[in-house]
């Protein structure tokens, strides 16, 4: 029995009943030779850290666009925080860690530059749509490796896809990670708004506080121990309806006072004009993307599918410097 064998049979004998066993796996859309250490979603875990679609989620706005300071969050630290609060509660309830840290560290990875206002202006410019999550598994399966794809199971795959509200995944893995999404960006996004003087804590209303606590810490605690405790030994992960309403009542309130926001948001409009301008000169000018791009052009993938991908790839910084580069003019020195 070598390593991985080991893993696999302490999970059967350790994890809940309810887990996602690795060597229960549905597999991967490539069928590959078996690591002799790791299991499948420990596998998945570090593809996932080593591609440069993860790297460039340090350069990516999570609430506020290129922020001066050092301390608000990007979509990668967003991306470790879901992670962090996502493998407690599967720890606690003895569900598969692996699988759920590869979800979470996954998540995002479609994500464009410059956040939802990103995401809007190529869902606006692009008549076949864009949603991250479906980018985040469109740049796992065809992206990564110039177009290769790192060949992630289904598992993660699916918590991948899933992981929004209007969604549900297949494993009680990937629900854990739907849920660790939204505990996380209520907990920073609030902490950021303090810091950049949006907000105070005095600001939330007292029925929600009473519930789930008067300060982010506070916050973020109450909810993972609610899901632990009302999913424990279930087939489900769950919260009270106390903790679910509260949860509602709590990201109304983020929306109208920071996702929303005319001062938090007020550079939004630029950066969506941004995207689609980039948008509609790399359509007419397909010379300018990646070679490898170009190849999967060549085998039938729609141009506009692929100036989503080249551009959602974008970190904020590299987008900017595009823009700058196309439309505006530099000195000249003589």
């Amino acid at each position: 029995m070598n390593i991985r064998e080991s893993l696999e049979q302490w999970e059967k004998e350790y994890l809940s009943p309810y887990a996602m066993l690795s060597m229960h796996s549905k597999g991967r859309l490539r069928e590959e030779e078996q690591c002799d250490i790791r299991p499948v979603f420990q596998r998945d875990r570090d593809r996932i850290i080593h591609s440069k679609s993860f790297r460039r989620l340090k350069d990516k706005t999570q609430v506020f666009l290129t922020p001066e300071g050092d301390h608000y969050r990007t979509r990668l630290t967003h991306t470790l925080e879901v992670s962090q609060t996502a493998r407690t509660i599967a720890k606690a309830l003895q569900l598969n860690e692996d699988l759920v840290e590869a979800i979470a560290l996954g998540h995002d990875l479609g994500h464009t530059p410059f956040g939802h206002a990103g995401e809007r202006a190529l869902n606006r410019a692009c008549p076949y749509g864009f949603k991250h999550n479906e980018q985040s598994v469109r740049t796992v399966d065809l992206l990564e490796k110039d177009g290769q794809g790192i060949n992630l199971t289904m598992e993660v795959r699916d918590g991948i896809l899933n992981h929004q509200t209007c969604s549900m995944p297949a494993t009680l893995e990937g629900k854990i990670v739907r849920l660790a999404d939204k505990i996380a960006y209520i907990h920073h996004d609030m902490d950021d708004a303090i810091r950049g003087g949006i907000l105070k804590e005095s600001d939330v209303p007292d029925e929600i506080s009473s519930v789930i606590g008067y300060t982010c810490g506070r916050r973020l605690d109450f909810f993972i121990h609610n899901i632990v405790t009302n999913s424990r030994g279930k087939d489900d992960i769950r919260m009270s309806p106390e903790a679910e309403e509260a949860m509602k009542q709590m990201r109304g309130f983020m929306f109208r006072n920071v996702y929303k926001n005319p001062i938090a948001k007020g550079q939004e409009n630029k950066a969506e004009n941004l995207i689609v301008t980039l948008y509609e000169y790399y359509m007419n000018h397909t010379e300018k993307l990646p070679e490898f791009l170009y190849r999967l052009l060549d085998m039938g993938e729609p141009l506009e599918k692929l100036v989503c991908d080249y551009i959602g790839s974008m970190t904020d910084r590299f987008a900017i410097a595009q823009y700058q580069e196309i439309y505006i003019p530099k000195t000249w020195h003589g």
